[in-house]
Formats: structure tokens, sequence, C-alpha cells
């Protein structure tokens, strides 16, 4: 059935060695879409200069860039490896400039720095030197993350879009999302539960802290057939529900904003329960 909603633009600024993160955005801004949007009346467009610019003359190119596309953009995602990118006249690359226009605009920007190993032959020198002065403006301009894997990638960025949408002014100012829609502290009387925490999270959190026999812990296991989600010894998600699969993600990664599951395989593949989530399920039993 149709509905009405408002689309928030999310630009993917990076340069052209992390093609595999910026694909990663997507899949993640579609999961989000996919649980959220008809509830909260709001869709993510992922935006980026590979697939949303065209060739033209008249111009700067990256001014063009800015102007068919950055300057619509409510929410930047930037991504660094191993290169800053190409000079544009007026910044150290298209992607820096990109990055510190939408800064200046008073616009989120969540930035991201990859740390995984590369040949030393494949690295150009010029690039990571620009890049690593580039990473010191960043520093002094806020909080910045990095990661070392790609599915660390995933699994951060999923967490951080959610606190991002719910946490920053420019942000709920524009989508309305009430910023109490997931847990921050240690959950209120049984009668609140519902305002701080989700019905699927609930399930996750006391299947997986009751069930002695599947280890107290929460799996999430890709493999080539799909994706099967577990808390305890229940199995939750069917492997070739790519819906089903996303809602049950959405679950942990809110468990894990709330510090109540901790991942415990450094891969996002194996959670446990922390000493809060424990005490949580315990709050949550009960009849009904």
């Amino acid at each position: 059935m149709a509905y009405d909603a408002k689309v928030l633009e999310v630009m993917i600024a990076s340069p052209s060695d992390v093609v595999h993160e910026r694909e990663i955005v997507r899949d993640v801004v579609a999961e989000w879409n996919a649980i959220h949007s008809r509830k909260d009346a709001l869709v993510m467009l992922p935006l980026g200069w590979d697939t949303h610019s065209s060739p033209e003359l008249g111009g700067r190119p990256q001014s063009l860039i800015n102007e068919r596309i950055l300057d619509h953009a409510d929410v930047l995602v930037g991504i660094f490896w191993t290169k800053l990118g190409t000079p544009t006249g007026e910044a150290e690359s298209g992607t820096a400039e990109e990055i510190q226009r939408h800064h200046a605009a008073g616009k989120p920007v969540l930035l991201y720095f990859s740390e995984v190993p590369i040949v030393a032959g494949n690295l150009d020198l010029d690039q990571f030197k620009a890049l690593k002065s580039f990473k010191s403006w960043a520093y002094n301009e806020g909080l910045v993350e990095t990661f070392s894997t790609k599915e660390q990638f995933r699994n951060d960025f999923r967490r951080h879009l959610q606190l991002c949408l719910q946490g920053n002014e420019y942000l709920r100012n524009l989508t309305k999302i009430d910023p109490d829609t997931t847990v921050e502290a240690f959950p209120g009387p049984r009668t609140d539960r519902p305002r701080l925490l989700s019905d699927d999270a609930v399930r996750v959190l006391t299947l997986t802290c009751a069930d002695d026999s599947g280890g107290h812990t929460v799996m999430r296991l890709r493999h080539l057939g799909g994706t099967t989600i577990q808390a305890g010894s229940t199995a939750l998600s069917e492997d070739s529900d790519r819906r089903d699969v996303a809602r049950w993600e959405a679950a942990i990664e809110e468990l894990v904003a709330a510090d109540l599951i901790r991942d415990v395989g450094y891969k996002g593949e194996i959670f446990e329960p922390t000493h809060k989530g424990f005490l949580a399920a315990e709050h949550f039993k009960g009849p009904g």
C-alpha cells in the first residue's frame, strides 16, 4: 500500500579505493528503509559522484558535483583508506572539498578511516601523506571512526546511522524521529518498556539470557544461502527472507547500542549479554 514519506538524501563521499565500503553504505541504507520507512514516514536516498553525475562542460568539475548533488544532501558519509583523491583547484581533493563544504553548512558528517592492511608496494606515498594531513584536520573538528574489517564497518555504520538520526538536532528537526525510541540507559518500569526497547529486541535479549543450552549467545552467521540469526537455541530468521533478516539485525544493533549485548567475536557474528543485559532480561520477565 502506498504511503507518504519524507526523503532524506545521504551523500557518500570517498576516493576510488573504497568501492566496497560505498556499497556497504548503500546496503545499510536499504536495510534501514526496509525496516523503518513506513513507520517513520522517512526514506533515505544514497547519493554519490559515481552514481549521480554525468558528463557536462561549463564549469569546474567539483563545482558541478557540489551544485547538482552535494548541496541537496542532508547527511554525508565520508570514507577513506589509502588515498585522499585528486585536487580540485580549491581543495586537496574532491572528497575533502565535499566533506568540508557539507560540514561548513552545519549538516552532519559521519567520517570513517579504514585501517585494513595494504601491500606496501601498492601504496602511493604522496596520497598517503595528503590523507594523513586531512586526517589531522578531521580529528580536530570532532569525532571520527576507524575500522579494521569491512564487517566492522558495516556493523558500526548501521549503529551510527540510527544514532545520528535520533541524536543530531539538524536531522531531528527534519525527520521528527523520537530520540527515545531506543534504550539509552537501564530500562525503567515495565510499563515504560515499549517506549524504550522494541518487542523484537526484548525477544532476542530474553531468549538469549534464558536459554542455557544456547550458551547465552546471539549468533549472526552469513553464508552462501543467506544469513542465520539465532538467540540462544532459537532460530529467528529465514535465510532466504532478506526483510526478516534485516528485522532481526536491527534488533541486535539496538541491543548493542544500548550496551545490553556485546560483540565477542569482533566480526559481528557472536554476541553475549552484558551484566546490564542480564539485569534487563530479568526486568522483562513476568506475566505476559
